[in-house]
């Protein structure tokens, strides 16, 4: 089960979630870059993504829809800014492909894994433009919203069997 860890964001604009993952990196880094797996995890049920497409590089695209229970879509285009493997993953919407700017850019976000104890540290990061934005993104339930998802991203990649 996930144990919370103590962490400070860096900053007034940014939120942030680390927990110990009873699960290995490489399980992890699975979850986050096939998918397929992403799927089954990536936002609190009965919430869902689909159409999961990724350029797992720095530059690539990456895009989703986050459908909700209601016929609720939200389109999430996006491009990776680093790629490390099995460490850490830097992504933002401020584009939507490419370089080509987004509409309207909400968060630049971030995933650290690091073994720990036979398991993981896992710290994600969430930077925002703004202080109004960072308060919406905690108003739609960041801190709750992230915790399921890290549960259930724990859940899908204890399940993988990738030895540690």
């Amino acid at each position: 089960m996930t144990r919370i860890l103590e962490i400070e964001p860096a900053n007034d604009r940014e939120l942030a979630l680390a927990r110990w993952i009873d699960a290995p990196t490489a399980a992890i880094w699975r979850a986050w870059t096939e998918p397929h797996l992403l799927e089954q995890w990536f936002c609190p049920k009965p919430w869902r993504v689909t159409d999961v497409k990724q350029e797992i590089r720095p530059g690539g695209a990456s895009f989703m829809i986050m459908r909700g229970p209601n016929g609720e879509e939200m389109p999430m285009h996006g491009v990776f800014l680093e790629i490390v493997p099995e460490r850490r993953i830097v992504f933002t919407d401020a584009f939507t492909s490419a370089w080509v700017p987004s509409e309207k850019p909400f968060m630049a976000a971030s995933v650290e894994m690091t073994p720990m104890d036979g398991g993981t540290r896992y710290i994600a990061r969430a930077g925002h433009w703004t202080v109004a934005d960072r308060e919406k993104h905690e108003q739609m339930g960041f801190h709750q919203g992230w915790a399921i998802a890290t549960d259930q991203l724990e859940e899908v990649a204890r399940g993988l069997g990738v030895a540690a």
